[in-house]
């Protein structure tokens, strides 16, 4: 061997080695970080997980309990949204449709029933794919393919449909005091308006009796019981409790004091009913006549149910947002409403049942010998439900599983950037992490989560989970501890 060859061989070894330096410098780093943060007295009582794997060789990078099974909050929307995109596609729409039953006469008299056949669209009349005030405008629309087809006057009933998806309502787990507020609206067969009603207060003096203005939209024999108050807030600090379906609703709380017109979101009674109703306004504004007004089909028990494909006739459609679409403000604004109905879609598409239940029953068997769900309990799809448990484990493969799926690339977009977008914006801001880290957040009352996807400052590509619970510290300083664990994966 000669002289050259040796230096060029010690010189090889050298660099060699201080390479594996490095990453297990970098690799303790990330595993002293996690240890930092379990080891903080504010967290001497919570329950953590903590997982970080390279995806590239499917290594472990640190962790800390990775198995332990914990609620996660709205980290749970990973679950449906990548449930969606494999087994529906990126692209898949779903659709309202429009049906006539009985004669249209000479006259233009429909002597029958319009009938609105829900297909579990969420994205139908939402803020989120509308323009302020014009989220109803797709009735005009309707009203107009109504015409087309010859109808003017109905001697009959604008009767709504959602019966397909059944009616459930919310999931059985979660909380009186979020289902009547609007991010527990429930997703059913037929949703408009984000199944949302807005709710105007105005406010006075500190500690006055507010005065109750307005509610849309207008809830036919709705009860609505009014204990807000002004107060010593800056916000929004009221609850709205009402059951599924139930025209009795009762608002608690405060809001800032003389306010003229304070907007207060709740979750819409029934949305199949209300459907039917607004659009018999809009109908009757354009000088339709309908005889029998509006029904739904599980209000109205005089409502008989028709067979689609034999007692009646299609007139036209209105189709969903796709499932990218969708999934993207699930997972980047956390739009619960989003994530329980693309749940109900995959349920649907393979159950021909879109409740809960089944859609949850779907989704387990999909990944059924793709990731290990063993200590998996999923009771909804968004996070609300206490009863979920998910582990940094669970998180892991299901994001590695992901990175080798053909929509990778559609799933990432949906998730927020560190530093720069979405409901992790203010995370990482101006540190390592910041445009390095896209996930998914979680909170609900002492629980922090997030999970996701990480590009090193090395051009690793990592997937990792954190979620911890019953931290007895402030919402801040659980996030400054996460955020250090966050930039050590960044420079990992």
């Amino acid at each position: 061997m000669n002289q050259m060859f040796k230096i060029r061989l010690q010189n090889y070894t050298i660099i060699v080695s201080f390479l594996f330096y490095l990453s297990a410098h970098s690799q303790n780093k990330v595993q002293e970080s996690i240890s930092n943060l379990v080891s903080n007295p504010s967290n001497k009582n919570a329950k953590i997980s903590f997982k970080a794997i390279d995806l590239a060789t499917g290594k472990e990078v640190a962790s800390y309990n990775s198995f332990l099974a914990i609620p996660s909050a709205s980290t749970t929307k990973l679950f449906p949204t990548a449930t969606a995109f494999q087994v529906l596609g990126s692209n898949f729409v779903t659709s309202t449709r429009i049906y006539c039953k009985g004669k249209i006469g000479k006259d233009s008299v429909l002597y029958g029933d319009i009938y609105i056949r829900g297909g579990g669209d969420v994205s139908l009349g939402s803020r989120f794919f509308c323009e302020k005030g014009k989220e109803l405008a797709f009735l005009n629309r309707w009203t107009d393919s109504l015409k087309s087809k010859g109808i003017n006057k109905i001697q009959g009933a604008v009767i709504c449909d959602g019966s397909e998806f059944g009616y459930a309502g919310t999931p059985k787990s979660w909380d009186w005091d979020d289902i009547g507020n609007y991010y527990g609206a429930a997703a059913e067969g037929i949703n408009f308006f984000d199944n949302t009603i807005k709710i105007y207060f105005k406010t006075k003096g500190l500690g006055k009796n507010s005065e109750l203005l307005e509610i849309y939209p207008k809830i036919s024999n709705l009860s609505f019981k009014n204990e807000v108050v002004s107060g010593n807030v800056s916000g929004d600090n009221v609850i709205v409790f009402g059951a599924n379906y139930s025209l009795n609703r009762y608002a608690h709380g405060s809001l800032p004091i003389n306010q003229e017109r304070f907007e207060v979101k709740g979750s819409m009674p029934d949305p199949e009913y209300q459907l039917a109703e607004e659009w018999v306004k809009v109908l009757r504004s354009r000088n339709f006549v309908v005889r029998d007004g509006a029904k739904g089909m599980r209000s109205d028990k005089t409502s008989a149910k028709v067979n689609y494909a034999s007692d009646v006739k299609y007139l036209f459609l209105e189709k969903s947002k796709t499932v990218k679409e969708i999934a993207y403000w699930a997972n980047f604004k956390s739009v619960n409403l989003f994530a329980e109905g693309l749940l109900n879609y995959v349920g649907f598409s393979q159950k021909n049942e879109g409740s809960t239940k089944a859609s949850l029953i779907a989704l387990e068997n999909y990944w059924t010998n793709k990731i290990n769900f063993e200590g998996l309990v999923l009771k909804d799809g968004c996070g609300l439900s206490k009863e979920n448990a998910i582990s940094a484990t669970h998180f892991c493969d299901l994001l590695k599983f992901l990175y080798t799926s053909k929509n990778y690339s559609d799933f990432k977009s949906t998730l927020p950037i560190a530093g720069v977008s979405g409901t992790i914006k203010n995370l990482c801001k101006g540190q390592a992490g910041e445009g390095r880290i896209f996930a998914k957040s979680g909170t609900i009352s002492k629980v922090k989560s997030y999970a996701g996807y990480v590009v090193s400052k090395s051009g690793k590509n990592l997937a990792f989970a954190i979620t911890v619970n019953n931290f007895s510290g402030s919402n801040s300083q659980i996030i400054t501890d996460i955020e250090k664990v966050l930039n050590e994966l960044a420079n990992y």
